[in-house]
């Protein structure tokens, strides 16, 4: 194995169990465990608890007024600065999606208008909660994420994982990084990690969109909340591991049929995608993907590109994504709660339920297709069924599922990964038709 300097090695190992400690470490708690990440932002969202509103509306408000200036003001508008010019000119569909926004946060905030879009129910849950979290997630996940890109340690995983990752998943090796990230710690930072590896060509246009529609599973503590609603948390284990093998099935196939099969495996700057986790004769994984780690590395030679690009990640999240959410997170929400849409579009699971001899198949299919607009309606809604095994697979749905517009589809829409609102409706009904029969298989066994 070529020699490499001590301190390039020490650059790429000192800094990357850094990365490794702050989003994977398994951190336990009074509620359970969690992830240095989560935690710091659990105590700045303690600490500015009562602001966090009007801050969140503030962001959302200069997100309108900064893109509604360039987009009038024209192209040329802060050509000066690549960064300002890439967040803040957008199409006219992002422009208008932005003020929506911006009505939105300054409506909740000011409880003006109609009710159903303040309420707690719905635009209140975003402005209120959700953006409370994404706020101070985005602070220190985007901050501290060049611990993970920047070092070498995807590369490291790229050589060592290529094997696994590539014939199960059609994925690089890297992605497996992503993926233990949303898994252990939160989706959030799964989509913003796979966001910033496809600005940066490392992921071609497929490769992204798999990751972020397919790995970005909210975390193992937001599944025992689910669990608590539907009184289950007893069966914690089962439930944990039927959504390991429903969500690994769904993993393998989605990346092989359309939507996904057919997104172009193009990267981000339109160049085919290249082999370039080819690891030649002469290495073995372990040391193809510790050379790419080292020289990876080595290209790391001032402490201010690593906080300048951390800034820029927060600012990206913060004025780019935290709006989309704002606005089709509330949308998504309203019609969940004041419209029977979601029960209407449920009915044809009326008899596939039966046919599965799951209990009460009529108040299950009503919360069948409500988890697109948030993960958590679907557990509220079945509470009250006294048959647990419906209820079980309910919850375990809920999460199998992993698109919902009030945060990972709200985030996804507002990165440059190339999914659109209709992919994320088929992916979701994809994920439904093939993880329903798995989780009440498994359940039938357990019940």
């Amino acid at each position: 194995m070529q020699p490499y300097s001590f301190s390039n090695i020490i650059k790429f190992i000192i800094p990357s169990l850094l990365g490794l400690f702050l989003f994977l470490y398994p951190l336990p708690t009074e509620e359970g465990f969690t992830i240095p990440i989560a935690f710091l932002a659990g105590l700045l969202q303690d600490t500015l608890e009562n602001n966090l509103s009007l801050i969140m509306m503030i962001v959302i408000m200069l997100t309108a007024v900064f893109t509604t200036f360039a987009k009038l003001a024209g192209e040329s508008t802060f050509r000066k600065s690549p960064f300002l010019h890439q967040l803040f000119y957008t199409s006219w569909f992002w422009t208008i999606t932005r003020l929506l926004a911006a009505v939105f946060a300054i409506m909740v905030y000011f409880q003006i208008g109609p009710e159903f879009v303040y309420s707690a129910d719905t635009g209140g849950m975003l402005l209120d909660s959700l953006l409370h979290t994404l706020f101070v997630t985005f602070l220190f996940a985007g901050l501290f994420l060049p611990f993970l890109t920047n070092f070498g340690l995807l590369e490291f995983f790229g050589g060592i994982m290529r094997n696994i990752m590539r014939p199960l998943f059609r994925l690089p090796g890297r992605a497996s990084v992503d993926s233990l990230a949303s898994w252990v710690g939160d989706a959030t930072i799964g989509v913003l990690l796979t966001n910033k590896q496809y600005e940066e060509g490392y992921y071609t246009k497929r490769e992204a969109a798999i990751i972020s529609t397919t790995f970005s599973v909210v975390s193992i503590t937001f599944t025992l909340v689910i669990l608590q609603q539907v009184q289950l948390e007893h069966m914690f284990l089962p439930f944990y591991l039927t959504i390991l093998i429903a969500g690994g099935v769904a993993a393998f196939i989605m990346p092989r049929i359309p939507p996904l099969s057919r997104m172009s495996n193009t990267y981000i700057n339109g160049k085919e995608r290249t082999d370039d986790e080819k690891i030649p004769a002469s290495d073995n994984v372990f040391t193809y993907g510790f050379k790419n780690a080292v020289k990876r590395a080595e290209k790391e030679t001032s402490f201010r590109t690593f906080f300048v690009d951390g800034g820029k990640n927060i600012f990206d999240m913060w004025f780019a994504v935290t709006p989309v959410v704002m606005a089709f997170g509330t949308i998504a929400v309203i019609i969940a709660e004041y419209t029977p849409v979601f029960q209407w579009l449920g009915m044809p699971f009326v008899p596939v339920l039966e046919l599965m001899q799951i209990p009460f198949a009529q108040e299950a299919s009503e919360t069948v297709l409500i988890g697109f607009a948030d993960m958590f309606l679907p557990a509220i809604l079945i509470t009250g069924v006294e048959a647990e095994i419906t209820r079980f697979i309910i919850a375990a749905l809920s999460v199998t599922q992993l698109i919902f517009m009030s945060e990972v589809g709200g985030l996804i829409l507002g990165t440059k990964i190339p999914v659109s609102f209709r992919h994320l409706a088929i992916i979701f009904l994809m994920r439904t038709v093939i993880t329903l029969p798995i989780i009440t298989i498994i359940a039938h066994l357990l019940f």
